[in-house]
């Protein structure tokens, strides 16, 4: 068997820190989300996750203004140069310091980065042949602290740097004879953002003060002079002015100088005016419109109109500070940022509704599920939170926030349409996805801590485990009545699973046992499975017809539940390799004797196992061999604690580690972590979340697998790009002869050949070549081996192509014609057939969903024109009544007249 899974998605966290930025046709955004980079295009309603990532958090992010090339600098300075095209990493660069902005001219011929307080021109990769990537033009100094922000000229002569030292620097990007540079001064506090007017050297700065400034230029663009070479510039002499510095004339003449560019403040706004002392934060301006949107540390955000500053829009977000603002190219999407939250928001102002309004869960994720047909995730956090979010789109749609305390597990129904939850607030509460309401709400006699939740295949029975009371609570779904409690454990129970085909519950606890209840039998044990450890997390092969155990001590062990008899094991601490935290005093391979694996999964065919634990590493075994297949690295992101085996020494002083210093706590200058505490001290000034995968769950198709960790959720799909995989192959069977096969027209000879090269195109082609009345013949002469492989190609082909009925037709007679043979391998073609069921199910709710907009629309149109109608009417009855009173008016006269 293969395991060529990769990284697909990242689900559950949309925005971290860093700048938003829309693509050039302003229909998509690019969010840094930790040190991987997610776009969403907002008109196909789709997120996804690029498969590329920096070695730390990402900080700032620019564009090429073609959209092809895309720049990604993180924490520590160092950069990744991608193609948005080909989605891979083109180029790698350190700039050795922290790097406040990056913006790319307007012409994409050079970008601008802001390191420390220099502004660094270079020139933009793509525009020269040069062996190096990033090629360093000229270096800007002016500002004598950290620069903030960038901004250019429409036509890229010139930009303006904004600083820390409440000045903002206006630099030529070309040699002008009346323009080096110009230092703006005025605000008192520091520049939060500065902005060219269009086509012109009009600025405007705004401050963290709430302040806004407009400068005004005696200088046109085009008045600009370059400088007049003295000689013709030889290669050497070209190769040494590139890199050079700018800093300026030291005795100017007073010729000079009155050529010089000069500034003129013409106006000083304040936007605190009603005593509001929030600091400014984020600001954005669209130069065609005119339109300055700012955001405050307050959440909420201002739009006005500039240059008379006519306030249009004043709205709050949330509670938590808003840090970073872009507008689309149209001026109509507002994008806005909240690290705090971690929201993400995309607001049409002109019409006042939200075009994406996303937030992940405030703290970490604990627990997801997988619906019956893969459509759809279930997730739930330590905030309290159920989230539900759609696989084929990437977003959430519904949340739950009737919990009051950490959610510790979720689970679906067999029928997909009920959600559970337990928590430690001692509930355990059910979730209509037809009314998107909670419906039921489970609970114990007397308070407990639920840990770990599992339902019955049919649904009617819901089990929780509690970890104080040591006891686990039987529900009836359809009353919500306690059954039973089921004692017995002496110590907390850890985890429970259901046998999917009988209804038998395993029960683990830490008291070294795995307990198994009959649920049709008074709730008898039927085996007491003894472990050498405590058990962590209990797992159910699909089939039912083994349980997989983790303990303490690291091992994963293998049982038979009819007999009770263990049929392997596997030693997995090794295989875990845990990472060293910064304020550890042992080694890596030290603590990690006492560690295990604390979630488990079999693959959808049984015939793997998925184990994670605290570590960054998935593990996936193969069960029969007992071996390891493969390991997958969760995340690269050394922003996170518990990620490198061995301590930096650079990093190490006489005094220990730089990790336990902190000079500005207390008087001791060292602020260590509580023992046993995982999430660390939130009010903490320095704070590193410890990287750990908390639940993993297969697909019920089998063709991706899930995992949430401290970084989000993240999907992990089958490797498309895979190598050739043949199938009873032999000398024959080729390309070519396939072709001749299908000119002959012998349908069923050239589609088992195709098959068994397994190349998708060659069966695609196969396939649409058979004639629609010959369908139903063909299927039925098709060897029984082929009917597997085939409905899984069709299960892929429904969800992406355009020939939506002739795929359905094959479908059906597939299902027709081998539907009692395939009965009895049941278990086997469970992952196919949830693959298909879950590629038509996402054609019926497109179409569904059309179907409601077209009879919106009618609907809307009959109003429209009754409306019309009935104002017809009315006018006619205006016109006819004012020609009465015309006709009365006329008369009258002539008699007057007469008289």
């Amino acid at each position: 068997m293969k395991y060529s899974y990769k990284f697909s998605n990242l689900f559950g966290t949309f925005y971290r820190r860093g700048n938003l930025t829309f693509t050039p046709d302003g229909n998509s955004l690019v969010s840094p989300v930790g040190n991987r980079l997610s776009v969403f295009h907002l008109k196909n309603n789709r997120a996804e996750t690029l498969p590329v990532a920096t070695r730390c958090n990402i900080t700032c992010v620019a564009l090429s203004p073609d959209g092809a090339l895309g720049i990604l600098v993180d924490e520590e300075g160092s950069a990744l140069l991608i193609s948005l095209v080909t989605k891979s990493v083109l180029n790698h660069f350190h700039f050795q310091r922290p790097v406040q902005a990056v913006s790319f001219s307007p012409d994409g011929k050079r970008f601008v980065v802001c390191k420390g307080s220099v502004a660094l021109l270079y020139i933009a990769p793509g525009k020269r042949r040069e062996f190096n990537a990033f090629v360093l033009d000229k270096s800007f100094y002016g500002p004598y602290d950290e620069t903030t922000c960038i901004n250019w000229t429409d036509d890229s002569k010139c930009f303006a740097v904004g600083s820390k030292d409440m000045t903002t620097w206006v630099f030529g990007a070309e040699r002008w004879q009346n323009l080096i540079y110009y230092s703006l001064g005025g605000h008192k506090d520091a520049i939060v953002s500065c902005f060219f007017q269009e086509d012109s050297l009009d600025l405007y700065t705004v401050s963290a003060d709430a302040t806004l400034c407009m400068w005004e230029c005696d200088t046109e663009l085009n008045q600009l002079l370059p400088r007049e070479p003295k000689t013709k510039p030889q290669p050497e002499e070209l190769e040494e002015e590139r890199g050079e510095e700018i800093r300026g004339l030291a005795n100017p003449s007073a010729e000079e100088k009155s050529r010089w560019v000069r500034y003129k403040r013409i106006g000083k706004h304040f936007f605190n005016k009603e005593g509001d002392f929030t600091s400014l934060t984020a600001a954005a301006f669209h130069k065609k419109l005119n339109i300055l949107v700012t955001g405050f540390s307050s959440g909420a955000f201002h739009i006005h109109e500039l240059p008379e500053l006519n306030l249009i829009h004043s709205l709050s977000i949330s509670d938590q500070s808003i840090s970073s603002i872009t507008i689309n190219s149209t001026g109509d999407w507002i994008s806005f940022g909240s690290s705090g939250l971690g929201q993400l928001l995309v607001w049409e102002w002109q019409s006042e509704s939200y075009i994406l309004k996303q937030q992940g869960h405030f703290n970490n994720m604990v627990a997801l599920c997988y619906s019956p047909d893969g459509q759809h995730i279930v997730t739930g956090g330590d905030d309290g939170k159920v989230k539900i979010w759609d696989t084929s789109s990437g977003f959430c749609f519904v949340t739950f926030t009737d919990h009051t305390s950490s959610v510790s597990a979720v689970t679906f129904t067999s029928n997909g349409q009920v959600v559970l939850s337990a928590s430690l607030d001692g509930t355990v509460r059910a979730y209509s996805l037809l009314r998107y309401r909670n419906f039921r709400t489970f609970t114990s006699p007397r308070p407990a801590q639920f840990s770990c939740l599992a339902v019955d295949s049919s649904g009617d029975i819901v089990c929780a485990g509690a970890q104080d009371s040591y006891e686990v609570y039987v529900w009836s779904m359809q009353t919500g009545r306690l059954l039973d409690v089921l004692a017995g454990h002496e110590g907390p129970v850890s985890s429970v699973a259901f046998n999917p085909l009988k209804s038998v519950l395993a029960t683990a606890s830490w008291d070294k046992t795995v307990r198994l209840w009959h649920m049709t039998d008074s709730w008898r044990t039927t085996e007491t499975l003894s472990l050498t450890a405590g058990a962590l997390v209990v797992s159910f092969r699909p089939d039912g017809g083994e349980l997989a155990v983790s303990s303490l001590d690291g091992q994963i062990t293998m049982w038979e539940p009819e007999k009770g008899i263990q049929t392997g094991s596997i030693e997995g601490r090794h295989d875990l390799q845990l990472g060293r935290k910064e304020t550890d005093k042992i080694t890596a391979k030290q603590s990690s004797k006492g560690k295990a694996f604390t979630t488990l999964c079999y693959s959808a065919d049984g015939s793997a196992l998925l184990a994670g634990g605290a570590s960054r590493f998935v593990c996936i075994y193969h069960v029969r061999e007992q071996l390891l297949a493969k390991k997958f690295e969760i995340s690269c992101n050394y922003s996170l604690d518990a990620m490198e085996e061995f301590l930096d020494r650079r990093k190490m002083t006489e005094f220990g580690s730089l990790a336990l210093v902190d000079e500005g706590a207390g008087e001791d200058g060292v602020m260590l972590s509580l023992p046993g505490v995982r999430k660390g001290d939130m009010s903490s000034r320095h704070f590193k979340p410890e990287i750990r995968v908390t639940s993993l769950r297969f697909c019920p198709t089998g063709r991706s697998w899930a995992a949430t960790s401290t970084e989000g959720l993240l999907i992990y799909s089958l490797d498309s790009s895979s190598v050739f995989d043949p199938f009873h192959l032999d000398e024959e069977v080729t390309a070519g002869s396939v072709h001749r096969t299908l000119r002959k027209g012998e349908w069923t000879r050239a589609l088992v050949m195709a098959m068994r090269l397994n190349e998708e195109r060659l069966v695609q082609e196969a396939v649409e070549r058979v004639p629609p009345s010959d369908i139903k013949v063909l299927c039925s002469s098709l060897p029984e081996l082929y009917v597997e492989r085939l409905l899984a190609f069709l299960a892929a082909q429904i969800q992406g192509s355009r020939h939506l009925q002739f795929y359905l037709i094959w479908a059906h007679e597939l299902l027709m014609q081998h539907g009692q043979k395939l009965k009895t391998r049941s278990v086997s073609l469970m992952p196919t057939i949830h693959s298909l069921q879950r590629s038509i199910q996402g054609h019926f709710t497109d179409i569904a969903k059309l179907c409601d907009w077209n009879r919106y629309n009618m609907r809307f149109a009959v109003c429209l024109s009754k409306q019309r109608g009935v104002k017809r009417e009315a006018s006619e009855r205006d016109s006819d009544l004012d020609s009465d009173l015309e006709s009365m008016g006329g008369s009258t006269g002539e008699v007057e007249m007469d008289e």
